[in-house]
This record gives C-alpha cells, sequence and structure tokens, in this order.
C-alpha cells in the first residue's frame, strides 16, 4: 500500500485528522488483492461498474476472482452513445441507479475518468461506499469527491464521494492506449497554469489558498516533468510516477472540498469545448488532451497579452486596488511559466496532442470559449481579469 506521507501531514494542518483517506495501492499486480480487502471489509454483494471497453481490460477479472470466493456480483455495462461513449449526463446517471442490486453494499468503479464521475455521484446519493480500479493514467479525480457531470447540457461540477480504496494496477495501466496515459500528464500539465490561477484569485478576489497545498500539486507537476521520459515510454516506472502524481492532486482536491489547485482558466476552456461539442453532438475529446492544449493556449494569453498589460488597463475595474497591491507579483509568476514551445514539445513527446488543431476544434470555438468560457465558474482566474479590462472591447486573440 502505497504511503502518502505529505497528503497525511496536510490533513492534519487542516484539522481533519478524522477524515478517513483512500487506501492506495498502486504497482503490478495489485488488481489480485481487491477479493482479499473485499473480505476484510465484509462486502458481500458488489455491483462492478464498467463500459465495453474496461470490462475486457479489468472487469471481468475481478468478477471472476470474486465469484471464486462467494461474493454475489452484479455487473453494470454503461449504455454508450452513437460515438461509442459513455458520458457522464442525466440518462447514464439514471442507468446506473436503476441497474444497481438492491442488494448492493459497494460500488467497484472500473474504468477511467467519466465511469468515476458516473458512480462517485450515484455512490453518493445511494450512501454507498466505492472502490476505485483506474484502467487508464489519465485523469487526476480518481481519489476527489468533485464529480464533473453534464445536467441540461451544462457542466457541472458536484461534490460527492471519494473512494474507500484505490487499486491502480501499472500491467493494466500499461495495456491502455497511448493516448489515454498522454491525457493523465495533460492533466498534469494543467497544474502551471491552474496554480497561477489559484494564487491569483486569492490575491485579487479573496479566494480559499492553501500554500502547503499549493506545494504539494507543484511537486507532483514537477516530478512528472523530470520524468516525462519514463512516461513517454510507459514504463512501470514511469506509470507509477504519473498515477501517484494523478492520486496525489485528487487527494489534495479531496482535503480541500475543491478544485482550484488542479483546475483554472485551462479547466473552463476544455468545458466550454466539451459543452459545445455535446450540443453539436459531436464526439467528445479526451479531458486531458483538452487540458494539456488549452494550457500552452492560456499561457500564451498570459504571457503575450495579461503580462504586457500596464497596470493603468484596469483602472477603475473592480478589483484595482488588489490589482495595484500585487500586480508585479503576478507578472513574476507569468514570467516563470515555461513557453509554449517548452509545454507543447512534453505533450508530443507523451504522445498527446498539443494544438488545437492536433484536437480538431475549430478557430471560431477556441476564440469564443477565450471570452466566455471564464463565465462557467465564479473564479477570479487571469482570464477572468483578460476579459474584464476597462476597455472591454478586446478581442482575444490565438495563432492556430
Amino acid at each position: 500500500m502505497v504511503s502518502l506521507e505529505k497528503i497525511n501531514i496536510l490533513a492534519q494542518n487542516l484539522n481533519l485528522e478524522h477524515v478517513e483517506l483512500p487506501s492506495i495501492f498502486l504497482g503490478q499486480g495489485v488488481i489480485k488483492e481487491i477479493t482479499e480487502y473485499l473480505k476484510q471489509k465484509e462486502f458481500q454483494h458488489i455491483t462492478i461498474v464498467v463500459d465495453n471497453n474496461t470490462y475486457e481490460a479489468a472487469g471481468n477479472r475481478i468478477k471472476s476472482n470474486v465469484i471464486n470466493e462467494g461474493i454475489e456480483v452484479n455487473v453494470v455495462v454503461l449504455t454508450d452513445n452513437e460515438h461509442q461513449q459513455v458520458i457522464a449526463d442525466e440518462q447514464t446517471l439514471v442507468e446506473l441507479f436503476t441497474k444497481t442490486s438492491v442488494y448492493t453494499d459497494v460500488y467497484i468503479a472500473v474504468g477511467s475518468g467519466t465511469i468515476h464521475d458516473i458512480i462517485r455521484f450515484c455512490a453518493y446519493y445511494m450512501k454507498l461506499p466505492f472502490i476505485s480500479v483506474p484502467t487508464a493514467a489519465s485523469v487526476d479525480g480518481f481519489t476527489s469527491k468533485g464529480a464533473p457531470v453534464i445536467l441540461k447540457g451544462v457542466k457541472k461540477t458536484l461534490q460527492t464521494s471519494s473512494p474507500i480504496a484505490v487499486f491502480a494496477d501499472t500491467n493494466i495501466l500499461a495495456n491502455s492506449p497511448k493516448e489515454l496515459t498522454a491525457a493523465g500528464f495533460g492533466d498534469m500539465i494543467a497544474k502551471y497554469t491552474s496554480l497561477i490561477d489559484w494564487k491569483i484569485s486569492a490575491w485579487i478576489a479573496n479566494e480559499p489558498y492553501n500554500q502547503q497545498a499549493a506545494d504539494i500539486t507543484k511537486a507532483s507537476l514537477q516530478l512528472c516533468v523530470d520524468h516525462r521520459e519514463e512516461i513517454a515510454d510507459r514504463s512501470s516506472y514511469g506509470l507509477e510516477i504519473l498515477m501517484k502524481a494523478l492520486i496525489e492532486s485528487g487527494l489534495v482536491m479531496l482535503l480541500l472540498n475543491y478544485s482550484r489547485p488542479a483546475s483554472g482558466a485551462e479547466h473552463h476552456l476544455s468545458h466550454y469545448w466539451e459543452m459545445s461539442l455535446l450540443e453539436k453532438d459531436k464526439k467528445q475529446l479526451l479531458h486531458g488532451a483538452k487540458v494539456g492544449v488549452a494550457s500552452t493556449i492560456i499561457i500564451n494569453e498570459y504571457k503575450n497579452e495579461l503580462a504586457t498589460k500596464s497596470f493603468d488597463s484596469f483602472i477603475g475595474t473592480t478589483f484595482e486596488q488588489q490589482l495595484k497591491q500585487h500586480w508585479l507579483e503576478i507578472m513574476t509568476l507569468i514570467d516563470k511559466l515555461p513557453s509554449v514551445k517548452e509545454v507543447a514539445e512534453m505533450l508530443s513527446l507523451v504522445h498527446g496532442p498539443s494544438t488545437v488543431e492536433e484536437l480538431g476544434l475549430e478557430k471560431e470555438l477556441v476564440l469564443e470559449s477565450l471570452q466566455n468560457a471564464h463565465t462557467l465558474r465564479e473564479r477570479c482566474t487571469g482570464l477572468f481579469l483578460l476579459n474584464t479590462l476597462s476597455t472591454h472591447n478586446r478581442i482575444i486573440g490565438y495563432e492556430l
């Protein structure tokens, strides 16, 4: 079982010693330990939730192992749409509610981000615990409470349930499509801009901030950057590093009970794109792929737009005094950001998209999102500042 000393210290400093963190099992072959864990917890009726791909990747093995121990199993294969994708919307949430056996005493989420979002939502309202079995190192939300779901076409992140245990088997992770590993790396790269946005929101809008949590998230980001070659090769060591970083990022969000350290303007762009694709009934893009590319766009905006403005541009705005006090500090943080080229090269190295062209997004949608995505969440990000200039007639541009 993985030791998370920094996370435990953060919990103590937040006076959350009573919070029971998930048990983390990370490494080769840990899927075999699930049955023993279920027996120790005296679970007798489990509902395994999968899609067609994740059932083959791990769900069938878990089912066989558990049945052999006399534990009753109900398997729910979530229905995909015409694009062969499972969406965390009302229809799928209701599907899981209705297909959950009344005897269920624990869910097992077998999959990547979307399946976990669906289960944590349903587990919360069914008052059931759930166990996380990632089939790809693709997102940082495995251990968090946040459930991003689509309700009436709008992306909303609700604080629901976190898992009681995570079994991340690197043998399974290594067999996932390489674009899913790249997405996980992209989700970590997004911390470059989310951490700056978090600091801006604290300085300018007095939003909650915790330096220790920021330091943990930054260290997890740096670990991935330092070992990007191993992650690109998808070695067992590289996957352990990436998965540990994703887990730690999720645990920080769990303890804080919000997503600010891991989700800033780059995530707002991603959510805006997702809602647009849903509205047009188009195939969804991987979350980590979107936020990785969105990070390059935000870095471009901050370095070439926000950092080139004089403080006079903000005179008369709501946060004039706060900006005056912290303007030079914000500029220093922006200056320390890596260049767009450096981030794009890292994303390409791990076999992920690095441009909006590679994502297949239209230029008009990207420009529209830069002007409107800051309204999706009530957070004072750098993108929010750019869109509240006193001139009010600025058209944000990005070279596609």
